[in-house]
């Protein structure tokens, strides 16, 4: 019975693995589209084209912590204008 239930199962999962069987190869020639097919398409790329120009153009920088941040904060570690090192020396 065990035996029998294994033979199942493994064929079961050969079928489906079968199933995956129709991925394109290399040279294949693509098959015509049919015209209500083609119609489709071009109205997915309309609406696409539609839909990139309802996105609004960057105004220019932003700053997300602008509303966080206070305004005599002090000044950021890469605009620093001097640092020094160990022995008290500007660094260049």
């Amino acid at each position: 019975m065990r035996a029998l239930v294994a033979a199942l199962m493994i064929a079961l999962m050969a079928g489906s693995a079968l199933a995956q069987n129709a991925v394109p190869r290399y040279g294949d020639v693509d098959k015509d589209k049919s015209p209500s097919q083609k119609e489709e398409e071009r109205k997915a790329e309309r609406a696409y084209q539609r839909s990139l120009r309802n996105i609004p153009d960057k105004a220019g920088p932003s700053d997300p912590w602008g509303a966080v941040r206070s305004d005599n904060a002090p000044p950021s570690a890469a605009n620093a204008t001097q640092r020094k090192s160990k022995t008290g020396s500007a660094a260049k």
